[in-house]
């Protein structure tokens, strides 16, 4: 069969036009003695070229016909091949699409004959069908050599379009039960003294139970024993044992033949820590008192497959009911809420994209979608009861308790994903969810499920396609329904009852089911455009509500911004176009009270929510904010009206500042949370910060306009002190300042202390008007003498009182000072004015050093709040705020004058500059930046939550969440966050006595 030099021969083209992707190997194959008879039968080359993988299919039929014990042998498989369309068909079909059942026939040679029958009878086989298939196995090796023989009939119609994917998966689920019993068999059979002592239930889980399992999977069992007559019940369960730990190792192990698949028991009460079998009674008190949601979850799959099926079914029967009141459980919210998490932190991320069963759209998320419903309304509905996926989702759109429309879209996607993961598994018989990256498997993926033209480019784009339809769809599952029964705008489509609306509102975390589904209705009722996008919205943000500690005031404060914005032509299109904006809207309006607050007052700031022209949520540099308050104090009329639009300013900064946190501590779809702490307390110190400088200087400038021009009769700064200057404040604090002014040349002084006196209080009044902003506290009590002495002082009575009066507490509050609105070079002059002060040459003499120490415990035990629990207090606990801020500038003071690195008014900064000094060990100053950061981080989350500030955790319990959910926790961990509180405080607190109170001196 030579072809003429330069040209392909025919068959070689025939070959390439049929399919096959090496015709050089396949025309070697062809030539093979075996095939001669078939050498150019084009029946042959029509049937290869319909397998998934033709060049698969003809090296595994030279294989089979290779291995065939005689010449006549040969011949009888090579005439049924050709006479036998059916059986051409299915044995091609396999060898095309499986290696390992090529392996199979290439070692048993006369199973092809398994392939031939093409009765009725024998395209939907049952268990009964299957023990028979394996009847005479008495032995693992056998026992794989029946179960494979069986497969091959399985697969055969699988991949010849015979059987559906979910008739596939009910076979391999009966095949699964039939081998389960033969085991047992064998294992009775070898221990007839154990079977006689017990009975012994196998009880199916999982696919298995649900009648659905893949082709390579672990069968999940839960095991149920009881005595017989007359035997103790001891006894009893060690026999029982004994049988169901040999009844695995006879499935699991590993022979000549290969295993057949792994038996899970992990399923059962306490896990792989709790006894492999279990009376009824000892099962039945175990869920009663101890299981977890997700155990009741398990169970909806239950069934008894093997062994004694009276008392598998017993066990069933008494489980049931609990199963079915998993809804009215006290946990039951944040468990699931725990649950609709997806879990893929445990993939890496190199396969998350290629995960079919546990990656975003993947099959858990359906199967999920579709066992929570069950477990929320099969309580009163008993046609939700069942164990298989696409079997409960038609009873669920039956029912009304999920759209037709959505049903049948996740069906199909169910129904193309779980074929592509049998095809992939079926190939080298392995368990596997990920989608191989090879070419050539991907082709032949492709080519089984019916896609010829392109097979990859084909794949990839129908696998994300039904991907993104679960991804789409999954949340809006528990949703949508609930619109359609408040809003009963189609005619004809079953409904949610009122009853079974409430049930799943407070199944999903609703606290007032009743006020919640009335939001809903204002919302989505009508036939108005705005209610028509909403009703697209509002399935997906109620899940993003049901994720936060506090969904009903998510839910209510989008009314209300919904209300306050609804006639905007705008608002809702940001929502619906702009991918991140409705996510961080929901994320917002969830998390407390201060960001919805700040947000209602101006409900036109959601645009910085958004990816687009709004400005986004990064913080904007002061200069920036100074620009246009300034701009706005040059427009106004007078220095009220300029002050309301500065604050106003402040207003919408401080939103932006909140949101961005807020995001950036829970995270989004597309953006995980924020994993460096510090990096997002910083942002929010820095933000506050500029914001209030920016806000001041812009009152300044009011003032001074409004009451003298553009010349006030003396230079006037404001120097920010405490966390203000250290570029620190948080949403709750007051503005700690100093006021220093100097008269300018040929002004009175007299004159001057008057006008700037003036200034002060027309700024602080001014700032503290009551309005729809948050009003601005300025705090002088820093001053020298304190709230005794004059609110504002020229520089050279600064100078005189350092000089003469100043204590070492006021040396100390320096370190924080820094100049932040009025003249600059005034403010440069007072910072050379107290540098020495602070940073002392010849640093802190030991009498200044105990007066310090002792004005800290004064304070510790003084200025704690009466019935405050010292170790969660933030701010004055142990290992808290003043604890690391103390111990820092102990060391900014005794040593600034030498390290120009602790000329500082930032805590971290300072204490990195330590750190590089030698001041503090690495693992000392790791300790302090961890507590100091995870302090500020609370009292930030408390002022978000609660929308006033403090300085320890909320007591209430959804707050307590919410702040928990700020700092990382999930459902149900918030004792978790207290204890890791404590841990890091107490840390903190031993390298505070170590360096601060000097037990070790450095």
């Amino acid at each position: 069969m030579t072809a003429a030099p330069g040209r392909r021969s025919s068959t070689f083209t025939r070959l390439l036009r049929h399919g096959f992707t090496d015709a050089s190997a396949a025309e070697r194959l062809l030539d093979s003695p075996e095939l001669a008879p078939l050498r150019d039968d084009p029946v042959l080359l029509e049937a290869l070229g319909g397998t998934a993988d033709p060049d698969l299919a003809l090296l595994g039929l030279v294989r089979l016909l290779e291995a065939q014990q005689s010449p006549g042998a040969r011949r009888e498989l090579l005439d049924t091949l050709i006479a036998a369309k059916p059986l051409r068909d299915r044995l091609l079909g396999v060898l095309g699409a499986s290696t390992a059942l090529a392996d199979h026939l290439a070692r048993h040679p006369d199973d092809w004959q398994a392939l031939v029958m093409y009765e009725a009878y024998d395209l939907h086989p049952g268990v009964e069908e299957f023990e028979a298939g394996l009847a005479e196995a008495t032995d693992p090796v056998s026992l794989r050599v029946a179960y494979r023989r069986c497969l091959l009939s399985i697969a055969a119609r699988d991949v010849c379009g015979t059987t559906g994917l979910a008739e596939s998966a009910a076979e391999l689920a009966d095949l699964a039960t039939a081998t389960l019993r033969a085991a047992l068999g064998i294992a009775e059979a070898a221990a007839p003294e154990d079977a006689a002592l017990c009975r012994l239930a196998v009880i199916a889980m999982g696919k298995c139970g649900g009648h659905e399992l893949n082709y390579v999977s672990d069968v999940d069992v839960i095991f149920v024993g009881e005595a017989t007559e007359g035997t103790d019940e001891t006894k009893a369960l060690r026999a029982a044992t004994r049988l169901a730990s040999h009844m695995m190792r006879i499935c699991s192990e590993t022979t000549v033949e290969g295993s057949i698949w792994p038996v899970d028991a992990n399923l059962r009460p306490e896990g792989r820590n709790g006894p492999l079998v279990r009376t009824l009674s000892s099962h039945l008190a175990y869920y009663q008192r101890w299981a977890k949601t997700w155990e009741f979850q398990a169970l909806l799959k239950a069934r008894p497959v093997a062994g004694d099926l009276d008392l598998g079914a017993e066990y069933v029967a008494a489980v049931q009911p609990l199963v079915w009141k998993a809804a009215e459980r006290e946990n039951f919210v944040p468990d699931v809420q725990k649950m609709r998490r997806r879990v893929v932190e445990n993939i890496p991320v190199a396969e998350v994209d290629r995960q079919l069963k546990l990656g975003p759209g993947g099959l858990r998320d359906v199967e999920f979608a579709v066992q929570l419903l069950q477990l929320v309304h099969g309580r009163a509905d008993t046609s939700l009861r069942s164990g298989t996926t696409l079997d409960a989702l038609k009873a669920l759109a039956a029912g009304g308790y999920v759209g037709r429309a959505d049903a049948a879209q996740l069906d199909e996607a169910y129904r193309f994903l779980r074929s592509m993961e049998h095809r992939i598994q079926l190939f080298r018989l392995r368990r596997t969810h990920l989608v191989p990256e090879d070419e050539a498997e991907l082709r032949r993926i492709g080519r089984s499920l019916g896609l010829r033209t392109d097979p990859v480019a084909d794949l990839h784009r129908e696998w994300r396609r039904h991907a993104g339809v679960v991804r789409r769809l999954h949340e809006k599952l528990f949703y949508r329904p609930l619109l359609d029964a408040v809003a009963q705008l189609a005619t004809g489509e079953a409904r949610l009852s009122t009853e079974a609306a409430r049930e799943r509102m407070v199944a999903l975390g609703y606290a007032d089911p009743a006020s919640a589904l009335r939001h809903l209705e204002a919302l989505a009722s009508g036939v108005t455009r705005k209610a028509a996008i909403q009703r697209t919205l509002l399935p997906v943000l109620l899940g993003w509500f049901a994720d936060s500690a506090d969904p009903d005031a998510g839910l209510l404060n989008f009314r209300k911004v919904s209300d306050a914005l609804g006639k905007t032509p705008w608002y809702l299109r940001l929502l619906r176009d702009e991918g991140a904006a409705a996510q961080n809207l929901a994320r917002v309006l969830s998390a407390g009270r201060l960001a919805p607050d700040l947000l209602m007052r101006a409900p036109e700031a959601v645009a910085l929510l958004g990816d687009g022209d709004g400005g986004g949520l990064e913080p904007r540099p002061r200069a920036h904010l100074e620009q246009e308050i300034y701009a706005a104090v040059k427009r106004a009329d007078g220095a009220a009206q300029a002050v309301t639009a500065a604050r106003g300013v402040r207003r919408r900064e401080l939103f932006r500042t909140a949101a961005a946190d807020i995001v950036g501590s829970y995270g989004t779809e597309e953006q995980p949370a924020e994993a460096d702490q510090g990096a997002l307390v910083d942002r929010v110190g820095g933000a506050v910060s500029d914001l209030t400088a920016a806000t001041l200087a812009g009152t300044l400038r009011a003032v001074v306009r409004d009451g003298w021009g553009d010349d006030l009769p003396t230079r006037f700064a404001v120097i920010g002190m405490g966390r203000f200057g250290g570029h620190e404040l948080g949403y709750g604090s007051d503005a700690d300042v100093l006021f220093v002014h100097e008269p300018r040349d040929g002004v009175d002084e007299r004159e001057a202390s008057q006008a700037a006196n003036k200034v002060v209080s027309e700024m602080r009044r001014l700032l503290q008007i009551p309005s729809a902003d948050p009003p601005l506290l300025i705090d002088a009590d820093l001053r020298p003498e304190g709230k005794s002495g004059p609110l504002v002082r020229t520089l050279t009575s600064y100078a005189a009182y350092y000089r003469r009066w100043a204590l070492t507490w006021e040396s100390h509050a320096l370190l924080r000072a820094e100049p932040v609105a009025g003249d600059e070079g005034l403010g440069r002059r007072f910072i050379e004015l107290i540098d020495p002060l602070r940073y002392p040459a010849d640093g802190l003499a030991d009498e200044a050093v105990r007066e310090i120490r002792r004005l800290k415990a004064r304070m510790e035990s003084e200025r704690l709040p009466r019935g405050a629990d010292p170790k969660l207090h933030a701010k004055l606990g142990p290992g808290g705020l003043s604890d690391v801020e103390w111990t820092v500038q102990l060391m900014q003071l005794r040593h600034g004058s030498a390290e120009p690195g602790l000329r500082t008014t930032r805590t971290r900064e300072a204490l990195a500059a330590a750190r590089a000094a030698g001041l503090i060990t690495d693992e000392d100053a790791a300790t302090l930046d961890e507590a100091w950061v995870l302090a500020t981080r609370v009292r930030n989350a408390v002022m978000l939550v609660r929308g006033r500030a403090g300085d320890t955790f909320p007591t209430e319990p959804r707050e307590l969440a919410a702040v928990g959910r700020y700092l990382g926790y999930g459902p149900g961990h918030a004792g978790d966050m207290l204890d890791a509180y404590r841990r890091t405080a107490r840390r903190a607190r031993g390298v505070v006595e170590e360096l601060f109170y000097g037990i070790a001196e450095r």
